[in-house]
């Protein structure tokens, strides 16, 4: 019987061994179908990581979180995000985003530069986006907007709107981009009152610039000490105190990047729209497809503008609206050429 047992053993335990292989095998395959069909959703769904401030900061961020969920309503799509909270973050969450396959990866943000152009290269499948700053790697779309064009129709409207004949900018963080905005409202303000006085004042020079609403009231009620009657804020989080210090003590703002109007209602004079919705939106739209270049977004093709609604229509004269439209043709049409301060970092209209 113990020889029997013996010559059997073999092949029962061959046997056994091959149905426990079997069972191994289907599971393993059925583990790795459902990881494919994972990484497959993980492929058709964009991302999107935001810039210090948060994505609620009613400004930069909160344009890109627009233009984000307008893609996710119109199409029933889901997308990752991811706030950041210190630039020690930065690459790290482009890296996990295309380890995790999404596509596009959009970056709101010039400070994405350094770390994309790291990631990109070893992702060459991918798609980026970076808003506000050129990468130029294959695999990278970079937009850009004229800024000085839009901040120069604003600034006419500072210029008609204000009684005293001084209008204030307050920036974020003191960099060349900032310095574009200021440099296009002033020669706004300029070809409507060449008399007129523009202070400005720039919150920080560190990214904490970008979400220091105390800061911006302080320098608010400096410049309205100073005479001004309308401030224009393009500093993120940090414009929220400007506004809502401007409305306390009675003055005109100028919102930015987002329509800002509806925060104070009557006291915001407009806001200079920076259509980074669009940009996120378009991006999330071509998925995989994305095309890589470089994209400037301006007055011409609807980039940059100023906001008009029921919140700020009281403050708008049809005098005031046919003034600064005419300005916009004309500067579509290349009738009207606008300064950009980035172009050689100097501003006949501004001194820093």
């Amino acid at each position: 019987m113990s020889v029997t047992w013996g010559l059997n053993w073999p092949d029962q335990v061959n046997n056994s061994i091959r149905e426990y292989e079997m069972t191994l095998m289907t599971k393993f395959l059925g583990a790795s179908a459902a990881l494919a069909l994972s990484a497959g959703a993980a492929l058709a769904d964009p991302a999107i990581i935001f810039d210090l401030g948060g994505k609620f900061d009613k400004s930069f961020n909160e344009a890109a979180f627009n233009g984000a969920q307008r893609w996710a309503d119109e199409t029933g799509g889901a997308f990752a995000e991811f706030e950041i909270t210190s630039d020690a973050q930065r690459e790290q969450a482009i890296r996990q985003f295309a380890e995790a396959g999404n596509n596009p990866i959009v970056m709101a943000g010039f400070s994405w530069a350094t770390p994309l152009e790291t990631v990109a290269k070893d992702y060459p499948d991918l798609k980026f986006e970076i808003i506000d700053m050129v990468v130029d790697l294959p695999n990278v779309t970079s937009v850009v907007f004229n800024e000085h064009e839009g901040s120069f129709l604003v600034g006419m409207m500072a210029a008609m709107a204000s009684e005293s004949g001084t209008v204030g900018f307050i920036g974020g963080m003191d960099i060349p981009l900032i310095r574009k905005f200021a440099c296009g409202y002033a020669q706004g303000v300029k070809a409507v009152n060449p008399d007129a006085t523009v202070i400005s004042n720039m919150t920080g020079t560190t990214p904490s610039a970008w979400n220091d609403p105390v800061k911006g009231s302080e320098l608010t009620l400096a410049q309205i000490s100073q005479g001004a009657d309308v401030v224009y804020a393009a500093a993120g989080g940090t414009g929220v105190g400007v506004l809502q210090t401007a409305a306390d003590q009675g003055i005109l703002s100028i919102g930015v990047d987002s329509n800002q109007n509806y925060l104070h209602p009557g006291q915001v004079l407009t806001s200079m729209m920076k259509r980074v919705d669009n940009a996120v939106y378009d991006a999330f739209t071509a998925g995989a497809d994305l095309a890589p270049g470089f994209n400037v977004m301006g007055v011409s093709n609807g980039g940059v503008g100023y906001a008009l609604d029921e919140n700020n229509a009281s403050l708008v004269s049809a005098e005031m609206q046919a003034a600064v439209d005419q300005a916009a043709a004309d500067i579509s049409s290349g009738a009207l050429s606008v300064h950009d301060y980035m172009s050689d970092e100097s501003c006949d209209a501004l001194s820093f």
